[in-house]
């Protein structure tokens, strides 16, 4: 062990896993750990948002441990796991005489930190993204049948990591295409398909939901500079904190001095470039941009081995970073340390608000899979988030939480309504209402479809399916229909009722898992500024749900 790590190496890996230890223990959930929590309650080869990876590290961790800590015990062994790979990932015998410079480093990227304890599907992107930079490395000076069968499995483990580790992989295959001839490089791809085959059959099953999401459902806004390109610098820049300038330096003068140096260079440049366009369409989030951490660590740590002037100011303006970055990680845990309410704060506090006024009846939060994973972990109560047409599609939307909920008496959770039978404040302020319904009765599921082209939609007559996926007839009079008016964003613009009767003017019911077909007089509207329509349907008085395929308007 000390031959590859030394024994200075040693004690700094252990007192930052012992410290991230600490920090998984003390620290409340943040919202997207809890939904991802709730994943884990339903094992699954895939869920909406994201590959199952992250499920199956908090499933596997709190079968060890309870409570916060063994959500994040298995982010806590990738995250030094991560830190342990670049290290072998550097063959220059100069780095035994800067072990601290690369702690400092690594430790003054914002996000490693995060992702050293938070349990997130980047936690095991950074993990793997190293580990197939490992295995890649070995297999392009001596590939192998077991080099090879290695690297289609981590790969896979990539791609059920985060559905952006396909950019990791095609940006190294782009910086070698001799690979194309390879047949070691054939068997890999082979093994992590058959691996990744689970997922693309749960993809098939569930009409590859999360691919039309990503790609063609989530909604979008008209461009703006400053919030979408000048945004996305602004990323590049806080990923690095203060050591920016260097790191980017560092990227700029490396040159692809072998086949391994060649990867890590591509990997770099193809992410910028990638979101960098991206950023043309749409705002970039800063994480899906964090997996230049990898390369650029070790691109960055090699530079400054053999330059003395960027070793000195990564010393420098590290530590300042990394003072900045552990006086928020205290504030995570000690409220009054933080500069602004975060998600780490309160959740105990507002769950318990509900609780103690409502017992253990089960709770429907309106448009939030934030707040509903968040009560139920905290409060061990069923809960439900119930989508309508002013939010987007979630794991609710499509698994069996709304069956846990129909024909009970349960509290209905909004920040839209006025009035209540009770009502809480959340950490930010935001004031939410709880009313109680006996009994719950929602149809979420309910899918319409128009029946008509775009260049009909101007006829007097209108008509649709709506295909019913319970097991159960769905009656007739207690759905209402609107036709959703929505920009080429997808942004709703608005809603007009309509009156829609079945063709056959008999039914009284939509069968179990039938389409039935409904008409109704084209309502007197403009189609000025209009994208797309759907049909939407209000059941039971709820408020319009996510119900219909989108219809271009030319």
């Amino acid at each position: 062990m000390t031959q590859k790590f030394p024994a200075l190496f040693l004690y700094f890996i252990t007192a930052i896993f012992v410290l991230n230890i600490l920090q998984a223990a003390t620290t409340e959930l943040i919202f997207d750990e809890a939904y991802y929590w709730y994943y884990a309650s339903d094992l699954a080869w895939g869920y909406f948002d994201h590959p199952p990876m992250v499920a199956f590290l908090i499933s596997l961790g709190s079968s060890f441990l309870e409570g916060e800590l063994g959500i994040r015990l298995l982010s806590c062994f990738m995250g030094v796991g991560t830190m342990m790979i670049l290290w072998l990932l550097i063959d220059d015998p100069k780095k035994k005489d800067y072990i601290p410079h690369f702690f400092i480093l690594l430790l003054s990227m914002t996000l490693v930190h995060a992702y050293g304890f938070l349990v997130l599907p980047d936690t095991p992107l950074l993990f793997f993204t190293a580990l197939f930079l490992l295995i890649y490395k070995q297999f392009i000076k001596a590939p192998s049948l077991l080099i090879s069968l290695l690297l289609g499995v981590v790969m896979a483990a990539l791609m059920y990591s985060k559905y952006h580790a396909f950019l990791v992989i095609f940006f190294v295959l782009l910086s070698n295409l001799k690979l194309l001839k390879n047949k070691f490089a054939w068997l890999a791809v082979l093994v992590s398909l058959l691996c990744y085959l689970p997922h693309f059959l749960w993809l098939y099953d569930n009409d590859f939901v999360s691919i039309k999401y990503h790609l063609f459902e989530r909604p979008n806004r008209p461009y703006e500079f400053f919030d979408f390109s000048l945004g996305y610098f602004l990323n590049l820049l806080a990923i690095f904190g203060l050591c920016f300038p260097w790191i980017y330096h560092a990227l700029l003068k490396s040159r692809g001095k072998d086949g391994f140096n060649k990867a890590l260079l591509f990997l770099s440049y193809g992410i910028l470039l990638f979101f960098f366009l991206s950023s043309f369409q749409r705002r970039v989030q800063t994480q899906w941009i964090i997996v230049i951490c990898i390369p650029m660590a070790v691109l960055t740590y090699q530079f400054l081995l053999h330059n003395a002037n960027t070793r000195k100011w990564i010393v420098r303006l590290g530590l300042a970073n990394i003072a900045i970055l552990f006086f928020l990680r205290i504030g995570l845990v000690y409220e009054p340390l933080f500069p602004v309410v975060y998600e780490t704060h309160g959740n105990k506090t507002w769950v318990g608000k509900i609780t103690s006024q409502i017992g253990d009846i089960p709770v429907v939060f309106e448009n939030s899979y934030r707040m509903a994973p968040m009560f139920a972990y905290y409060s061990g109560n069923p809960s439900y988030s119930l989508n309508n047409v002013w939010y987007r599609e979630n794991q609710y939307s499509i698994d069996e939480s709304e069956e846990n909920m129909r024909g009970k008496k349960v509290l209905y959770v909004s920040k839209y309504m006025k009035a209540g039978d009770m009502s809480f404040t959340m950490p930010d302020s935001t004031l939410f209402y709880g009313v109680y319904m006996t009994p719950f009765e929602s149809y979420r599921k309910l899918k319409t479809t128009v029946n008509f082209t775009s260049e009909e939609i101007n006829g007097s007559t209108l008509s649709f399916l709506v295909y019913n996926p319970y097991s159960f007839d769905v009656p007739i009079q207690k759905l209402k229909f609107g036709l959703c008016l929505l920009d080429r964003y997808k942004q709703v613009i608005k809603i007009v009722p309509i009156e829609a009767l079945p063709k056959d003017r008999s039914q009284k019911s939509i069968a179990p898992l039938a389409s039935e077909e409904f008409t109704c007089k084209r309502p007197n509207m403009s189609l000025e500024n209009v994208g797309y329509i759907k049909i939407v349907i209000s059941e039971n008085g709820l408020r319009w749900g996510l119900n219909g395929e989108k219809l271009k308007v030319d």
